[in-house]
């Protein structure tokens, strides 16, 4: 079976919740046991769960994304956690996030900024803590800062989704219990580091993802992502390490859950007696 660990499957891209079903299906039929919808802000918090919900192949995580800080308030940290707090027995609701730190963006570099997103990592950081949950993060060229955060206040595991750092900082998540997202920049061949990272990490470090919409894999690029892609992408890394994508499957399958163990209770038995 295939996990999809990261996968915005409620983006108005898709045209609407019936669409969005539809492409689970296709993912489903092509073999996607789960699709994880990490939300973004609490504009979506419904949407990723009531989607979820409708869909058998789907969870869903909840939490405030770097690229939205700035348009977020404190009342919103207190919003998350309620809404934590209320969907804890949700099977369907597994992480916290999309949370985390970029320092891509210009805007989001200014230092009232960078202490802004700061500020919403940690407070999410706390309520996955509080709540042990494991977190979904966004560690866009901020390896070495997010680390430091997970240092001062280690989750419950998680995944550092769309890695694209050095081998040292692919190292020290690792050994701090986190799995590391790979998806479609591993399927161009200009993409020197990340094709270095997904050949040379540790298979049982790595979980699959598309990112859906975006982060489209080469074949696809520029068009829209899917979910159904993710047994391409899971063969294009097979290639890259010299294994088979029948074993990529599984033991990737096996991260996610070793990540996201809520995950487990969403599987069929005898696909997850298969990890």
């Amino acid at each position: 079976m295939w996990i999809d660990s990261h996968c915005h499957l409620d983006a108005h891209e898709f045209g609407g919740v019936e669409q969005s079903r539809a492409v689970a299906a296709r993912a489903a039929d092509a073999g996607v046991a789960m699709i994880v919808i990490p939300a973004v802000d609490r504009h979506n918090f419904d949407k990723a769960a009531s989607l979820a919900a409708s869909v058998p192949n789907a969870s869903y995580a909840l939490g405030i994304h770097p690229l939205c800080v700035p348009a977020a308030s404190e009342d919103d940290l207190l919003l998350l956690r309620a809404r934590v707090a209320a969907a804890i027995g949700d099977p369907r609701f597994v992480a916290i996030g999309e949370i985390g730190l970029d320092f891509f963006v210009p805007a989001l570099t200014e230092p009232a900024m960078r202490e802004k997103q700061a500020h919403f990592f940690a407070q999410q950081l706390r309520i996955a803590r509080d709540f042990e949950l494991p977190v979904l993060m966004h560690v866009r060229r901020s390896q070495d800062q997010v680390l430091k955060h997970l240092r001062r206040l280690p989750p419950a595991g998680g995944i550092a989704h769309a890695f694209n750092g050095s081998f040292q900082q692919a190292q020290m998540f690792i050994e701090m219990g986190f799995k590391l997202g790979f998806g479609g920049a591993m399927t161009f061949t200009r993409a020197l580091q990340i094709r270095r990272l997904a050949t040379d990490l540790p298979l049982e470090a790595i979980v699959l993802e598309t990112d859906a919409p975006d982060i489209s894999p080469a074949w696809l690029h520029p068009a829209r992502n899917s979910p159904q892609q993710l047994p391409a992408i899971g063969a294009a890394l097979a290639q890259l390490r010299g294994s088979t994508p029948q074993l990529v499957a599984t033991q990737t399958a096996r991260n996610a859950l070793a990540a996201l163990p809520r995950l487990g209770a969403l599987l069929p038995p005898q696909l997850y007696a298969l990890t």
